[in-house]
């Protein structure tokens, strides 16, 4: 039998899930304890594992598998807490439009050095779950990315050696606390609570699942992001990015190994328009992939940034589909909701 590319999911049970394999519908799954326990488990021996899997993601293919139905809201993230997760900007347009509607230069190393943060990587939020904040006037966006998931990655690896190092691909959303970010940055020492949990996609995939569609390591297909229903960015991550997923490897690798299961996000996915800052998908327009940015084109254009960000109740969909409209990695939808404070026990 031939081996097939491979489609892994996390059934939510216990801490770290339960790993499965996922046929390419979406639609029915197996069990993969048998090969590992779980995402983890499967990366620290993905040499012995990988081929497992994929003899596994071939007899589910064929139809002679037992298997289970498939359920997005079943899942946890792929892997629910990681070692670590790094998130860059590998499209510096992002970056220049939020600067620039601040009054505020760039700088030339943006345009060749990549800018990354290190993130909170011990609770990572399931597709389905919602966002929970405090307070909904703290600015709450959500930002659609592209994220990597390595094997182990020796310190001083290359950009040219880095791209084997990438196993597996998922979507991400990198929920920001707009109100509570310039304050924090002002100290000098960077995000942590205007960054609360992180969210990712049902599936993470293999490269090789992706087809033509994966030019090095730039997915080619469109970042679909709908706010309460309404189409609000279909941004490509092929376009206008200026730094590669290998790039951000060899740079976060510089000074230390990267152990298996490392995360690396792209950053908030943004394409120029004629140059400039692109247009909205109802001017069309290829929108935007976070309402941050809509409101620094607005500031820009207008003098005045006019879109609301999220409150209670607004949700906000993530997805990709492939070119007959199927789902790749099935979607994230998360409605904002008010974190309910438990009792002190102490």
């Amino acid at each position: 039998m031939l081996a097939s590319d491979v489609k892994l999911a996390s059934l939510k049970s216990r801490r770290d899930g339960r790993l499965l394999v996922v046929n390419r519908e979406l639609s029915r799954a197996a069990h993969a304890s048998a090969i590992a326990p779980t995402l983890q488990s499967a990366l620290d021996r993905w040499e012995k594992t990988e081929p497992q899997l994929r003899l596994l993601a071939a007899e589910l293919e064929s139809g002679r598998l037992e298997t289970i139905p498939f359920d997005e809201c079943n899942c946890a993230a792929p892997l629910s807490r990681a070692y670590q997760w790094i998130d860059g900007s590998a499209y510096v347009n992002h970056v220049e439009l939020l600067r620039r509607s601040r009054g505020e230069p760039l700088p030339e190393t943006f345009w060749t050095e990549p800018l990354i943060y290190q993130g909170g990587s011990d609770d990572l939020t399931a597709p389905r779950d919602p966002i929970r904040v405090h307070a909904d006037d703290v600015g709450v966006d959500f930002e659609a990315e592209i994220a990597i998931i390595t094997d182990d990655v020796s310190a001083g690896t290359t950009a040219a050696a880095a791209s084997r190092h990438i196993k597996l691909y998922m979507l991400v959303n990198d929920v920001s606390l707009r109100r509570i970010i310039p304050p924090e940055l002002a100290k000098g020492f960077g995000f942590f609570v205007g960054k609360p949990a992180t969210a990712f996609s049902p599936v993470a995939i293999t490269p090789d699942e992706l087809g033509e569609d994966l030019v090095g390591d730039a997915i080619r297909l469109p970042l679909l992001v709908d706010v309460n229903g309404k189409p609000f960015g279909r941004a490509r991550p092929d376009v206008d990015r200026v730094f590669s997923f290998a790039e951000l490897i060899a740079y976060a690798a510089q000074t230390r190994n990267l152990s298996a299961g490392t995360i690396v996000g792209g950053g908030t996915v943004s394409n120029k328009l004629d140059g400039g800052p692109g247009l909205a998908v109802s001017e069309g327009g290829s929108g935007y992939s976070c309402i941050a940015e809509q409101r620094a084109v607005e500031q820009i254009r207008d003098g005045a940034a006019r879109t609301k960000f999220l409150r209670y109740g607004d949700r906000v969909r993530i997805e990709m589909q492939d070119r007959d409209g199927a789902s790749v990695f099935g979607r994230i939808e998360q409605t904002v909701a008010r974190w309910e404070h438990r009792n002190a026990t102490t």
